[in-house]
């Protein structure tokens, strides 16, 4: 309740203990521990999808890495701006929307043609292509919806946004990767 009431404080590493550090920062850890155990299950769901064809699998560390990795860029700058108060989250919002549907189609294109001379699968193909378009286009706004509700929740978003926007992106891009592989090869 009192957090509730007392305005946001932010950390400085430089001079925080390391008890508190460790405080703060390990229940966001935690909850990326916990996430990723759950990440394995998920992915034991669909042993069918990677027994149809193993290409699949080999792509699961570029689509859950490129969907963070334009997360993580959105959400860097919007907390840095959340901490300077410069902020319009319908603008980053649809500005941001917009960016992710370019990277998409631009990376999706670039790893779907790449499957395909490298694997001659025009399934596998349009699989990893689709997925790449998918998970990079709604990635920017996930990377702005959490650290927002976490400041709403008085915490802090530098510390708390990256492992929990990682765990819940690293899902979505799992569960969509393999239901648009399940899709389109057993068509």
């Amino acid at each position: 309740m009192i957090d509730k009431i007392l305005p946001l404080v932010l950390e400085d590493d430089t001079k925080e203990k390391m008890s508190l550090l460790i405080e703060h920062r390990l229940p966001w850890l935690v909850v990326g521990l916990v996430g990723g155990m759950g990440l394995t299950l998920v992915a034991s769901q669909f042993e069918h999808v990677l027994s149809q064809d193993i290409h699949v699998a080999f792509f699961i560390p570029v689509i859950v890495y490129m969907a963070d990795a334009v997360g993580t860029q959105t959400g860097t700058v919007y907390v840095r701006n959340l901490q300077k108060k410069r902020t319009h989250f319908s603008i980053y919002l649809i500005k941001e929307s917009i960016l992710g549907l370019f990277l998409g189609l631009l990376f999706g294109s670039i790893i779907g043609l790449f499957a395909f001379l490298v694997f001659k699968s025009l399934d596998v193909a349009l699989a990893v292509g689709t997925s790449m378009l998918v998970t990079m286009t709604f990635a920017p706004a996930l990377a702005l919806i959490v650290p927002n509700l976490i400041k709403k929740e008085h915490q802090d978003p530098a510390i708390g946004s990256g492992p929990f926007t990682t765990v819940i992106q690293d899902f979505i891009s799992l569960f969509t990767y393999f239901l648009i592989a399940s899709l389109i090869l057993f068509h």
